[in-house]
């Protein structure tokens, strides 16, 4: 075994494969961009190196750097992750050179199946089943455009050296073809350096899923069951389970057997995963191979109680697999979901912004937490803006769904919006729970998952309300004029007044002392409230008509949103209100009446597509933006002509900075 390796990755995977190696007595060397300086798994590594800049091409892409920083150090080995250069044959080859032993599949394994087109012929050979459709060399626009009729519509375009969703366009018809597939070159060339596309046919209900399998340098290779992830957004996934419901146990043994197959077809060694296309009729089809550790290991890891980092680890060290296939046990129900720092409203645009307040549910055999990141930790616009992967384990799916729902309540963060309350919608879908599943579940069921939340937030106004006055209350005798910190009157009562504002909303809050405790009055509307606060839990009771008593608790959190603003965070369950409280007089804000069009999140301009002059139809594509690797077109809203556009191709843009000046056509103003 290593006594010392190098995790040439940041973030959650970072830490998973740190917390391995230290329990198998192997030292770590991590490496960090300027941006990861702080970061937890440069906290939790025995040393660590500075790569460079944020950008990962001046940092965990640096090949160079972080070879040379292995033999500086004196690591043994490299672990990939995954993402960056989990993949990259040339790194592969780059450390057998060196001497240094790459934590992965050999280099002809990855050569093999990191080209998409190459992957699908050695598996036609093999006698596996393809979707139609082209995975030539060809990328003239023009064949292109004529494979595609031929193949038909709808269509998918996929990035030949990607993954992750990235490079990933669905082509619905011919008039869209050309536009999606420059889309789609653009995000493959950034992401991984290679603009080759290879096209197939869209099947419209199939799940997705996968088979973990594992090989060793001995000829020994084992399928670990398998996961689905057919709940995706933007082809990326939202959850994964294992096993896959509704899967029996000859579908099993024919997917994993086809996958065991395929490894040893290109002399496969370490963790890979076999990607497959599950139809409605039980045909399956080869979609892709992942030669590395994949996001969704842990479910597969709480099924059957190995761990696969220590697998990775054992076979890089030139040992046999753990397990013979027999061997390997199929537990209870795993479920992992991945906590992203994303606006699910808003076409899950990417957020950035600090973690002001952090709380994540308690671990334990059923619950496990992934994360790389700790409270006040900086959430960039470098880097892929996942927070943590939240997995519970129970003895059958229905338990582990009722697990997830609670672990989600118990998930608490603020300072940047979040998918935590679409993740929970989504889990308590009784779609989900009937395990009526396909990549298009999201897109199905639409008008549930994206519903306004039903909870009135005046609960949450109140107690927002008696939070900031407890917190400025000294810890005194209650009926002294000493506990009060303001509003205090001789001969009577003390009364103070807050303004909260939440989404569009203002509203007064008038509180007065009472001998018992408190009065809270929003309008007309009044209750007599008993809290009290400890720390961040806020105990309360509310009293309302006819003597009703309603005592619970909630976590409360307070942030600095500006100098003339504070933001209060008050969460019940899986819900999140915030309440703007002004600290100054806030100056009106300017007149956007003007039809300036904003960037929606920090980015880099990529693409112009409008000039100044021009005119324009509704609809259509202005700008191009990338953020986190996926771009984001800005299109006209009506009919119209540019005045100006603000930035050129390659400038980086602040959220809500104005990018085109537009002026709408009388008749399709709103």
């Amino acid at each position: 075994m290593f006594s010392k390796i190098l995790i040439a990755n940041r973030g959650e995977i970072a830490c998973r494969v740190i917390k391995t190696a230290h329990q198998l007595g192997i030292r770590c060397v991590a490496v960090y961009s300027e941006a990861d300086a702080n970061a937890r798994h440069v906290q939790m590594a025995d040393e660590a190196f500075l790569l460079g800049p944020a950008p990962s091409k001046d940092s965990y892409l640096r090949a160079d750097k972080i070879l040379a920083i292995a033999r500086q150090s004196g690591a043994e080995a490299i672990h990939p992750g995954y993402g960056f250069l989990s993949e990259n044959e040339g790194f592969a080859e780059a450390c057998a050179q060196a001497g240094i032993v790459f934590i992965g599949p050999p280099v002809p394994a990855i050569a093999a199946m990191g080209s998409k087109s190459a992957a699908k012929e050695i598996m036609s050979h093999a006698g596996v089943p393809l979707v139609p459709g082209y995975h030539g060399d060809n990328q003239d626009e023009t064949f292109l455009a004529q494979e595609a009729n031929r193949i038909g519509y709808p269509l998918l375009l996929k990035a030949a050296y990607g993954g992750g969703g990235k490079g990933m366009k669905v082509v619905w018809q011919a008039s869209e073809f050309l536009e999606q597939l420059h889309s789609a070159k653009r995000e493959a060339l950034n992401g991984f350096g290679n603009d080759k596309i290879l096209m197939e046919r869209y099947l419209t209900k199939p799940r997705h899923v996968e088979i973990q399998v594992f090989a060793d340098n001995f000829g020994n290779a084992v399928y670990l069951h398998e996961r689905d992830c057919s709940i995706q957004r933007r082809h990326q996934k939202v959850i994964e389970e294992a096993p896959a419901p509704n899967f029996s146990a000859e579908q099993r043994k024919a997917m994993g057997e086809a996958a065991v197959t395929a490894a040893k077809a290109i002399g496969y060694a370490g963790a890979g995963t076999v990607e497959f296309l599950f139809d409605e009729d039980g045909s399956f089809y080869f979609m892709e191979m992942n030669t590395r550790l994949q996001v969704e290991h842990p479910v597969t890891e709480m099924i059957t109680g190995q761990d696969l980092v220590k697998w990775q680890l054992l076979v890089a060290s030139n040992q046999s697999l753990p397990l013979a296939q027999a061997e390997i046990p199929l537990d209870g129900h795993a479920i992992e979901v991945r906590v992203y720092a994303e606006d699910p409203d808003n076409n899950f645009l990417p957020a950035t912004g600090k973690l002001t307040y952090l709380r994540q549910p308690d671990e334990h055999r059923h619950v496990r937490v992934d994360t790389g990141v700790v409270e006040y930790d900086e959430v960039s616009p470098f880097y892929d803006p996942m927070i943590a992967k939240l997995i519970v384990w129970d003895e059958s799916r229905d338990r582990a769904i009722a697990r997830m729902r609670r672990a989600l309540d118990d998930y608490r963060i603020a300072g940047v919006k979040t998918n935590l309350g679409f993740l929970s919608r989504l889990v308590s879908h009784p779609a989900f729970a009937a395990a009526e599943l396909d990549t298009h579940f999201i897109e199905h069921h639409q008008a549930e998952l994206f519903a306004p939340e039903q909870s009135e937030p005046q609960q949450a106004l109140l107690l927002a309300a008696l939070y900031l006055l407890l917190l400025q209350q000294p810890k005194t005798n209650g009926n002294s004029p000493w506990s009060c910190g303001y509003g205090w009157r001789l001969n009577e009562a003390a009364q103070v007044r807050f303004t909260l504002q939440h989404g569009d909303v203002a509203q007064q809050v008038h509180i007065q002392s009472t001998t018992t405790g408190h009065k809270l009055c929003v309008g007309d509307y009044c209750i007599e409230a008993k809290a009290e606060l400890n720390a961040d839990v806020l105990t309360a009771t509310l009293s309302g008509a006819q003597g009703s008593h309603h005592q619970f608790q909630v976590r409360v959190s307070q942030y600095q949103q500006s100098s003339q603003q504070k933001t209060v965070s008050v969460f019940i369950r899986h819900q999140r209100f915030d309440f703007v409280y002004q600290t100054q007089v806030e100056v009106a804000a300017a007149d956007e009446s003007a039809g300036s069009l904003k960037a929606p999140m920090n980015g880099t301009v990529v693409a112009v597509m409008a000039s100044a002059g021009q005119r324009v139809q509704s609809g259509e594509t202005l700008l191009v933006m990338e953020a986190m690797k996926m771009e984001y077109a800005i299109k006209a809203p009506a009919n119209g002509i540019v005045n100006t556009v603000f930035y050129q191709a390659g400038d980086l843009v602040k959220d809500g900075a104005e990018l085109v000046d537009f002026s709408a056509d009388a008749g399709d103003k709103a």
